[in-house]
């Protein structure tokens, strides 16, 4: 197996893995936000830590949305760098059907959220929750049904789910942010300079790096920009490729020793603080009969579908991209349906976008389309692994 295909499926199991751990992460929140201890949930989830200077009195939720997933996002940044420069996305053919994929697979969920929800207070923003598709619990939905799919499926889902990721980083960085404190840009501009500056000159100790990151969170945190961007920036001005006697890039090696902390602990505890939603039957039904959760769920789980499938489909009819090897339209199709599993980043954007009462609501619907498209997905799966398992 070649350098970066061994790197390809060390990424996917470690996501898989996390994906587990994010799912009993959220069965935890569920539980513990819906029993008789929901005081000690909420009040831990509000408690504040931090100096007010520089904004950084923030409750035991906000750090980890702020700071334990701008980990997740960095190490998103490292994944997509290293996909778009020596990865699947380095090459034209392969890289196409994903992103158009991926594109087709955010315009239209957005889309169809902004006509299911047209006129409801807060749908202008609110659309852009179900244009994320969740990586970590899509790939271990599929590492759990899917055993048998040619190599190219998890190749498809993830090259798909690192553009689609991308997408998102722009949308939170555009409509997610606040005012704009110029002197606090013009630091984070400066430290992220000096970043790819040490890289170019291969600077390689973390007594350097390591402040030099905090300095960038706090700094794009200050100016009013969403902080997990500058995980993302830090990411993407990272060294992917090895020097001549240097086993491993910057980006490999910050990945091997990242990830697994990412996955396994950083979105699992943030999804802990906001996956808490109270669940009764009053709120449930307030899902399935309120315009704007109504407008997350067909955005999940019927624009997802069709973006993602309909638009390979075009690219292939249209001789733009080439499908998969060994790869048919059913598993096109199984694959699509896991887009629908946004999770992470649509609880993100769902905070980011609305009000406490109507961000619950909108949460509810993530989680319940989430759910649902996994299931789906998890029974196509199953049935294209049993007929690839026959074939071969």
């Amino acid at each position: 197996m070649s350098r970066p295909l061994s790197e390809f499926a060390r990424y996917l199991r470690t996501e898989t893995t996390g994906g587990m751990i994010l799912l009993g992460a959220t069965a935890l929140a569920l539980v513990w936000a819906n029993s008789p201890l929901r005081d000690s949930y909420h009040a831990l989830r509000e408690f504040r830590l931090g100096p007010e200077l520089l904004h950084l009195n923030l409750t035991i939720g906000d750090w980890a949305k702020d700071g334990l997933l701008a980990i997740f996002f960095f190490v998103a940044g490292l994944e997509l760098k290293r996909e778009l420069v020596i990865g699947e996305l380095s090459r034209f053919k392969q890289a196409v059907l994903p992103i158009v994929a991926a594109i087709g697979g955010m315009i239209v969920p957005a889309l169809v959220a902004l006509g299911v929800g047209w006129g409801t207070p807060g749908i202008d923003r609110a659309w852009a929750i179900p244009v994320a598709t969740d990586i970590a619990f899509a790939l271990g939905v599929l590492a759990l049904t899917a055993s048998n799919l040619p190599s190219s499926a998890r190749v498809f889902l993830l090259s798909l789910a690192v553009v689609d990721d991308l997408g998102a980083i722009i949308v939170i960085a555009v409509l997610f942010t606040t005012g704009f404190d110029l002197v606090a840009v013009a630091v984070a501009v400066v430290a992220l300079a000096l970043y790819a500056f040490l890289q170019h000159k291969r600077v390689r100790t973390a007594w350097i790096y390591v402040p030099l990151a905090l300095v960038t969170w706090v700094a794009v945190h200050s100016a009013g920009i969403h902080a997990t961007i500058a995980g993302v920036a830090l990411g993407l001005l990272t060294r992917v490729r090895a020097d001549d006697g240097e086993a491993e890039a910057p980006a490999l090696r910050l990945e091997h020793r990242l990830q697994p902390w990412s996955a396994a602990v950083a979105v699992p505890l943030f999804a802990l603080f906001a996956a808490g939603i109270s669940v009764s039957g009053d709120s449930l039904g307030k899902v399935f009969t309120t315009a704007l959760p109504l407008a997350v769920l067909a955005g999940l789980l019927g624009g997802k579908v069709v973006g993602i499938f309909g638009a390979s489909f075009l690219a292939v009819k249209l001789k733009l991209a080439e499908k998969p090897r060994g790869m048919g339209w059913r598993d096109i199709g199984a694959l699509s349906l896991l887009g629908g599993v946004g999770f992470t980043v649509s609880l993100l954007i769902a905070d980011l976008a609305l009000p406490a009462e109507a961000s619950e609501l909108a949460k509810a619907a993530v989680l319940i389309a989430s759910g649902i498209a996994s299931l789906l997905a998890a029974v196509m799966l199953l049935r294209r692994s049993k007929v690839h398992a026959e074939m071969d």
